[in-house]
């Protein structure tokens, strides 16, 4: 069974469920899942379902899509990965609008970025309706390139200089690799996967061992423990190739 299959049954109860519960217009995957790059059980299931009315507008289509996501959780293990942000037809254009979103087993807002709305116009899997190229205006490019530099320079940057946090997989995991396929967009003009960003990290000269401490929890059928000096160690290895080349790729 390919890797995709997995989340298949999945993604076929929640769309049907779905459409009970919200006007929906169309449903898209976009990320790992619809570059082929997904992961059961790793990578999150990020989806964008189009939608005739804002939720925010319908407490009882807001309480309907908080309880379809948490039956579902309950239900299906695999269901914790999944993610949805509601767009409703009328507020498509513009990258800083807020949308409800299911993330984090929440209901809140939060923007559809312009690295979203391009990976949608450039590999989005189509579940439901139309597919994004007839829905969602195209994103300048311009437009990628200030979001990118910004998480960049105000987000990661910033949290390299906090130590903690890169003491947990997720950091470690997230911190290099988000990096690594900013510089590319930005050099490029093109969006490449997590797994295609561990061979640039490879080729950007980052530690070896990083690198392949981060390809072993997201590939390996069963991925070793850490070690806690090692944790140590992978932390600050972490830390310094953020620190290093977000101001290379700023600067290019």
């Amino acid at each position: 069974m390919a890797e995709r299959d997995v989340a298949r049954p999945l993604l076929d109860r929640f769309r049907a469920a779905l459409y009970d519960a919200v006007p929906l217009t169309a449903l898209w995957a976009h990320g790992s899942l619809a570059l082929g790059d997904y992961r059961p059980y790793r990578s999150d299931l990020d989806l964008v379902a189009v939608v005739r009315a804002d939720p925010g507008a319908d407490p009882a289509a807001r309480r309907r899509l908080r309880a379809l996501h948490q039956r579902l959780h309950r239900e299906v293990p695999l269901a914790a990965k999944l993610h949805c942000s509601y767009l409703a037809a009328d507020r498509l254009a513009g990258a800083g609008l807020d949308h409800f979103t299911w993330a984090h087993a929440e209901l809140f807002r939060r923007p559809v970025t312009p690295v979203t709305r391009r990976e949608l116009h450039t590999g989005a899997l189509v579940l439901h309706g139309p597919g994004p190229e007839r829905l969602l205006p195209p994103l300048p490019d311009e437009e990628l390139t200030a979001f990118i530099r910004k998480d960049l320079a105000e987000y990661w940057l910033p949290a390299a200089a906090r130590r903690r946090r890169w003491l947990r997989d997720v950091w470690v995991d997230l911190g290099p690799v988000t990096v690594a396929r900013a510089g590319v967009t930005l050099r490029e003009g093109r969006l490449i996967t997590k797994g295609e960003a561990l061979d640039v990290l490879a080729a950007d000269g980052a530690p070896a061992r990083l690198v392949a401490d981060i390809r072993d929890r997201r590939y390996a059928e069963h991925p070793a423990r850490t070690a806690p000096h090692w944790r140590l160690r992978r932390a600050a290895l972490a830390r310094a190739y953020v620190r290093a080349r977000v101001p290379a790729a700023l600067a290019a």
